[in-house]
């Protein structure tokens, strides 16, 4: 067997884990979290909980897969996880389905960045028409998905074809800095707008009353969804680190970056919503709907609207690079299968995969539920699970702090073993509660 591919820097490591992290989970989904959970309390919690939970977390995922050196297919049978070549089929399966819609999401954003590109051009197209109706059907609706999902798995498949280096890696260090770039040139015009103050001061007000079991709840399931935990993605990202990656400090950073990453797109969006008197709580729509309003009252809006919608195209195609990946590998792992007959069978049965979600919003939010929010939090319940109870801790110990662990790296694994788990679990009976059994209002 040859010898597993490592990346091939660390600028490229944090570049890549960054990248992959961002995604729409902190771009998009992020600020209607925080619009919709009380502003700055949701952000406080936030902060608390991604360092406390999240690096612990990360930090496991990463172990466990550089100690295996193998992804989700392999990880958990060969750490001895008692029917463990099942559950990596089953986190597989999950990944996959998680593709199909997320992909479609991606296509989205590229319609948008598309059609504020178009404007100076004279070519005004309507970047709704590419969204899924509530109910029923669009024919128009499923052609555009069709199209721009289809160029999206193909742009993934290219980067998956050449490995990690040269393909994710490479891919990562181009895309990652004209993402923050891009935020920061919005968030420049945004905040300059008449009217902006009012939605930084909202942001940045803190209410002492805000801070609810279910707003903390609410932010620990977005720094799950948001970092990119699972057992899957960062798992498999975690085989490919080098002996000479330090995951402590890799973890803090990207986590860091990652937070960063959500904080700078509230002061992109938010600035803009209260200087042009819409609603900061509007949920999900707020970028899909909200944003292009603004951009389109702006003077040459289009330039910001391009620079952020093609900002989040890139972000939101490294996340899907990284779940892509995680199929492949598990192919190549496991079945000795080449890179190149592993990527085409999962773009010919992703783009299958993804044609029910496309129909309607009556299917596509059930399914991001189920496989996104739903699907991620057991995988990351599974991932710290076997990190605590199953991985050897010395085997642990030595992933994380090498031959001279301190008191601290110790009592890590404790915190891994009891409160991390606790945490993951905490958050999957919030999600199942709120999202799936719709109790939201008793609690």
């Amino acid at each position: 067997m040859s010898q597993r591919e490592t990346f091939g820097s660390r600028l490229g490591l944090l570049a890549t884990m960054v990248g992959l992290a961002v995604g729409l989970g902190n771009v998009w989904r992020f600020p209607y979290m925080v619009g919709q959970f009380g502003g700055a309390a949701f952000i406080l919690l936030y902060l608390a909980i991604a360092g406390l939970i999240g690096v612990p977390a990360l930090m496991g995922e990463w172990s466990l897969g550089r100690h295996t050196q193998r992804g989700t297919l392999g990880a958990y049978e060969r750490v001895g996880v008692p029917g463990g070549r099942k559950i990596g089929w089953m986190l597989i399966a999950i990944v996959w389905f998680a593709v199909a819609y997320y992909t479609n999401a991606i296509g989205w954003v590229v319609y948008h960045a598309l059609a504020e590109a178009l404007i100076p051009l004279g070519l005004s197209i309507d970047p709704s028409r590419i969204l899924p109706p509530e109910t029923g059907f669009s024919g128009v609706a499923l052609g555009l998905q069709l199209g721009f999902t289809g160029l999206v798995l193909l742009a993934e498949a290219a980067v998956v074809l050449r490995g990690v280096r040269a393909g994710i890696e490479r891919a990562s260090k181009i895309i990652t800095p004209v993402l923050f770039g891009s935020l920061l040139i919005v968030i420049v015009r945004s905040v300059t707008l008449p009217g902006a103050g009012e939605g930084i001061r909202w942001l940045l007000a803190f209410d002492a009353s805000s801070i609810t079991p279910t707003v903390a709840i609410a932010a620990l399931g977005q720094v799950v969804f948001s970092i990119g935990l699972g057992g899957t993605l960062m798992l498999v990202y975690g085989s490919y680190l080098g002996g000479d990656a330090n995951i402590r400090s890799d973890a803090v950073w990207t986590v860091a970056a990652d937070t960063g990453a959500g904080l700078l797109a509230g002061l992109a969006i938010f600035p803009a919503v209260f200087a042009f008197g819409m609603e900061p709580g509007s949920g999900p729509g707020l970028l899909f709907a909200t944003l292009p309003q603004i951009f389109a009252q702006l003077p040459a809006g289009w330039v910001f609207g391009t620079l952020f919608f093609g900002g989040l195209s890139g972000a939101a195609l490294l996340s899907g690079i990284a779940a892509y990946e995680v199929i492949v590998a598990g192919f190549t792992d496991t079945f000795d299968w080449s890179r190149k007959r592993a990527t085409w069978t999962v773009y010919a049965v992703s783009m299958v995969l993804a044609i029910p979600p496309m129909i309607n919003l009556e299917i596509f939010v059930p399914w991001d539920l189920t496989f996104g929010s739903g699907g991620q939090t057991f995988g990351a319940l599974i991932a710290v699970m076997t990190v605590g109870w199953v991985m050897s801790r010395a085997k642990l110990l030595e992933q994380i702090a090498g031959d001279s662990p301190s008191a601290t790296d110790r009592a890590l694994i404790h915190w891994l073993r009891w409160v991390v788990p606790t945490a993951v679990i905490t958050a999957a009976l919030w999600w199942l509660v709120t999202d799936v059994l719709g109790a939201a209002q008793g609690l």
